[in-house]
């Protein structure tokens, strides 16, 4: 009797090809890409980002990696703390077959000490690497960075500014876990007015219908120039003070917290640090299919309780950046 010839499960060679896109990178224009602002995205290019990364993540769970990147190397640049976007990204590089640099702690104890500028940093950092990753406390540091650099450059946050990649992920996670964005209703609780990652994500939202609701107390407010632009597009958009008149309706409940580091006055801080904190009670109330987002990390305003329910997904998030990120470093790289 003849075996029956069984068709491979997976098939590593066909899935590099496709990782390797048949020129779709240059057809999407992001081969050799500064990854400064959201501005930078429309639909088509959300979907072509999107796609790739749901590639990369079949990739990581068949076989954990490819050499897509093999010889190229990332410098890791962080003036500020992190500990999801540089670990992300390094995950996201090493998982391609590349190599970091990372400078993520001690910049204090680098030339930067010494008075170097930013953009004699970047020019020393291009001459060993193919991509700068930057995370900086002033807004506008990554556009100064990436005017000075002959390599692409990929904005981390800048300070109160953006942080393009993490709403690349929010609204990829949005997106899988909801199954659309059109239609959604959207919250988002918490520190509007210094929080990147809302600014971001509220800018992405503007290329598809939804629903905007902005919960915030008065002194985090979401600032007005974003405001306006949302009331441009002619999206319906509201602000309250009241969690609880979102929770029954909203399909997207995103939460930040309050960033004791942007306060000059703690007092300040300490009168509304504890202003929202979403407990099981409030998450009884919400809706039966919705997903509850929080960028990482959290000081007291998601009760670890709701890590159990189903529609918590901020660690979900957090693997969906690495996939969003792996597919940015090969398309800015022109493997995509």
């Amino acid at each position: 009797m003849e075996a029956t010839k069984l068709e491979p499960l997976f098939n590593l060679q066909e899935l590099e090809a496709k990782l390797n896109g048949n020129g779709r990178a240059r057809a999407n224009g992001l081969t050799g890409w500064d990854i400064l602002s959201v501005d930078q995205f429309d639909r088509d290019k959300l979907a072509y980002i999107f796609g790739r990364a749901e590639e990369m993540r079949e990739m990581v769970e068949r076989v954990h990696g490819v050499d897509l990147l093999k010889g190229r190397v990332l410098a890791c640049l962080f003036y500020e703390p992190s500990t999801r976007t540089s670990a992300s990204f390094i995950a996201a590089m090493e998982r391609l077959g590349g190599s970091v640099i990372p400078i993520t702690q001690g910049v204090q104890f680098s030339s930067v000490s010494k008075g170097e500028t930013l953009a004699d940093t970047i020019r020393t950092l291009e001459q060993y690497a193919d991509v700068i990753v930057l995370r900086h406390p002033e807004i506008g540091s990554a556009r100064m960075a990436a005017e000075a650099a002959g390599v692409p450059v990929i904005n981390a946050g800048d300070g109160p500014g953006e942080h393009p990649t993490q709403a690349l992920l929010d609204l990829f996670t949005i997106k899988e876990e909801m199954g659309r964005i059109d239609g959604l209703k959207v919250a988002m609780v918490g520190d509007l007015r210094f929080g990147r990652t809302v600014h971001s994500l509220t800018k992405l939202l503007l290329h598809f219908d939804v629903s905007l609701r902005f919960v915030s107390p008065e002194i985090l407010r979401m600032p007005l120039k974003i405001m306006n632009e949302v009331r441009d597009k002619g999206l319906d958009a509201r602000e309250t003070h009241d969690v609880a008149d979102v929770i029954e309706n909203a399909d997207v409940l995103y939460v930040t917290r309050v960033q004791k580091e942007r306060f000059s006055d703690l007092d300040q801080y300490n009168e509304v640090k504890d202003q929202y904190i979403i407990t099981p009670d409030l998450m009884r109330q919400a809706k039966e299919k919705m997903v509850v987002m929080h960028p990482l990390p959290r000081v007291g305003e998601i009760s670890p309780e709701v890590d159990a329910d189903p529609r918590a997904a901020y660690f979900r998030q957090v693997q969906n950046g690495m996939y969003i990120r792996m597919a940015l470093l090969a398309a800015v790289l022109g493997k995509a």
